[in-house]
């Protein structure tokens, strides 16, 4: 995966397509180009668990753990930050995961902020492609809900 061409055309363009290794493309957007009229079915990714502060209210210890000490690729619904104006959400909450494995995560950190992400079906070539597995995709991935007062919940889709 050429992490400099990506970051490179993500801080071009805002957004750049990337067919993974399911043969699914993935659209990584910056969060300041996020329109609402573009849905709200994306994923913030983050590679640090510092950066949840960013985009949530503030947590529990317990969901911190939580976040920090998970073990499989989880997709968590929190309620989302009120300082942030440009975000997807629904019903009040954000998506995000904290991307731990590591081609992926030296990508995101190479990038430095938090990013969305979609799996799109489009048909016209990506902008790049790796057979690295996007670790969203897989049968193994989870969601859950987590609240500031450490409520968990898991959701089941």
């Amino acid at each position: 995966m050429d992490q400099k061409a990506i970051v490179k055309t993500l801080r071009d363009k805002g957004e750049v397509t990337i067919k993974e290794g399911n043969g699914k493309t993935l659209t990584l957007l910056k969060m300041d180009s996020w329109k609402p009229e573009m849905g709200t079915d994306w994923i913030v990714l983050l590679f640090d668990l510092f950066q949840i502060r960013a985009i949530c209210v503030p947590f529990s210890e317990v969901s911190l753990d939580i976040v920090e000490f998970g073990s499989k690729p989880t997709i968590f619904h929190s309620p989302v930050n009120s300082v942030i104006k440009n975000c997807p959400s629904e019903k009040g909450n954000v998506q995000f995961s904290l991307i731990r494995e590591p081609n992926w995560n030296k990508l995101l950190f190479a990038i430095s902020q938090p990013i969305l992400s979609k799996v799109e079906s489009k048909t016209e070539p990506a902008d790049f492609e790796t057979e690295l597995y996007f670790p969203l995709l897989g049968p193994s991935t989870k969601e859950m809900f987590l609240g500031p007062e450490g409520d968990v919940k898991i959701i089941n889709r």
